[in-house]
C-alpha cells in the first residue's frame, strides 16, 4: 500500500550521558514517558500515515510499556549506531512505498505541531529540509589545545529533527554510505549531493541528553515545581598549622590550614547544610557523624553531593546558591570563579546560579582576628507540590 508522508522514530540509543540503567527515551516527564510524548505529536497529525520506531533489541519491556497501546506496527531493532538503526528504519517502511519520511529523535519530545506542518509543506517542493537554529555564540576552532581559528557564525547552524526528505533519495543514500559514520541524516543527504534546506527551529524541540535537559522537560510539562524551600547554613573552622586551605573544593595556599575531621572545606559544608535544611533532611552531622572514623579526611564534595542525591530523589531541583565566605585572609577574589565551576560540577547546577562573595569583619570576632573561617549559605530548592 502506497502512502504520502511516514515518519521513522529512533529509540535504539542508550543515553549513556544521562545517567542511569533506563534509556532516557524511557524516563517520564509529566508523569509520561518521553518516546510516548513524541509519538503522540505524529500520531496526532493527520498528514502522517505510518508511524515506525526503531527501538533497541533490549528495550522490548520498557517499549510496550510506554507505548504499547497506541497504533502503531511492530517496532523495528536498530543497529549499533544512529545511522544503522535509521536504516533498518528505512527498509522496515519500504512496504508501504512512502513518498516522503521524517526522521526524528525519540529523545525530542517537544517538537511542535508548527514546524511538522512546515516540513510537510516545504519537503514536497525541495525534497530535503531540516528545521534548524543560528548559532549565537562565537565558535572556535582548536587544534590541541590552542585556539586555530574563529568560525563565521553567520554561516553556522544547529541542526534539529525531524530531518524530511524524499523516501527513495534518502533511503538510497543510506544504503550507498551505509559503511559511514555520520552524525544525522542531512549529512548523508550532502554526500550523496542532495540540496537540504533549512526551516527555522525552535529552543523547545531540544534534545534530552543531560541530567538538566531531564529537568528542564520536567518543568515545560506543566509539573511545575512551585514548592519553593529556602535552606541556610552556617559553618566554622578554626586554623591551624599547614600551608594551604580547601575552600569550595579549591585548594588555596596559605600559611595555615583549617582544622576539621574531614579536609574542613567551610564552604562545601555550609551549602550542604543549606541544601539539607531545605528540604528539612537535619543537617551534615546527622548523615556524616564525625564520630565515624570513615569520614576523617574525607573530601567534602561528597557530603554536598549526597545533599544534592537527596534533592533529586525528592523529584526536586537546586535553583540558586548564595555563599558567602567570611574572613580576613586568605583573599577569595582570585579564586571566585575556581570556587563556583568546581561547585557547579559537583552538583550540575548552572554557574550562573552559584554566587560566592566574600567578607571580613573588620579586625572584630575570631575571624577578624585570623583565627578561622565562617561560611554562610543559602540554597534555593524547587520541589513539585
Amino acid at each position: 500500500m502506497t502512502i504520502r508522508n511516514a515518519a521513522i522514530i529512533v529509540a535504539a540509543g542508550r543515553g549513556q550521558r544521562i545517567g542511569g540503567e533506563i534509556p532516557k527515551q524511557y524516563l517520564s516527564v509529566g508523569g509520561e514517558p518521553v518516546l510516548r510524548r513524541t509519538v503522540r505529536i505524529f500520531l496526532e497529525n493527520p498528514d502522517i500515515n505510518l508511524v515506525q520506531v526503531v527501538i533497541h533489541p533490549d528495550d522490548l519491556d520498557l517499549y510496550e510499556h510506554a507505548v504499547g497501546d497506541l497504533d502503531l506496527p511492530i517496532p523495528v531493532f536498530g543497529g549499533d549506531t544512529r545511522q544503522q538503526s535509521v536504516l533498518k528504519g528505512l527498509e522496515a517502511i519500504d512496504i508501504h512505498m512512502p513518498e516522503y519520511v521524517y526522521i526524528h529523535d525519540a529523545a525530542r519530545p517537544f517538537l511542535s505541531q508548527q514546524i511538522l506542518n512546515s516540513l510537510i509543506r516545504e519537503v514536497s517542493h525541495c525534497g530535503a529540509v531540516i528545521p534548524a537554529l543560528k548559532v549565537t555564540d562565537t565558535i572556535k576552532y582548536m587544534s590541541g589545545d590552542n585556539i586555530d581559528n574563529t568560525l563565521n557564525r553567520d554561516f553556522l547552524f544547529r541542526a534539529q529533527t525531524p530531518q524530511a526528505f524524499r523516501y527513495k533519495a534518502i533511503f538510497m543514500a543510506h544504503r550507498r554510505f551505509e559503511k559511514s559514520d555520520l552524525t544525522d541524516d542531512s549529512a548523508i543527504a550532502e554526500k550523496s549531493g542532495i540540496k537540504v534546506r533549512i526551516i527555522p527551529g525552535s529552543e523547545d524541540n531540544f534534545k534530552i541528553t543531560t541530567e538538566n535537559d531531564l529537568k528542564k522537560a520536567e518543568m515545560m510539562t506543566g509539573n511545575s515545581y512551585t514548592d519553593v524551600r529556602i535552606g541556610y547554613g552556617i559553618d566554622v573552622h578554626a586554623f591551624e598549622d599547614g600551608d594551604h586551605v580547601i575552600l569550595g573544593g579549591i585548594k588555596i595556599p596559605y600559611d595555615k590550614s583549617l582544622k576539621g575531621h574531614s579536609d574542613a572545606d567551610v564552604a562545601l559544608h555550609a551549602i550542604t547544610d543549606a541544601i539539607l535544611g531545605a528540604i528539612a533532611m537535619g543537617d551534615i552531622g546527622d548523615h556524616f557523624p564525625p564520630s565515624d572514623d570513615q569520614w576523617k579526611g574525607a573530601t567534602s564534595d561528597i557530603f554536598l553531593k549526597h545533599a544534592a542525591k537527596l534533592v533529586d530523589e525528592k523529584d526536586g531541583v537546586i535553583a540558586s546558591i548564595d555563599l558567602t565566605i567570611i574572613c580576613e585572609a586568605p583573599k577569595i577574589a582570585p579564586h571566585r570563579e575556581m570556587i563556583r565551576d568546581r561547585i557547579s560540577e559537583m552538583i550540575d547546577l548552572d554557574i550562573d546560579r552559584i554566587s560566592v562573595k566574600a567578607t571580613t569583619t573588620e579586625k572584630l570576632g575570631f575571624t577578624g582576628k585570623g583565627e578561622g573561617i565562617m561560611a554562610q549559605a543559602v540554597a534555593t530548592i524547587r520541589l513539585p507540590e
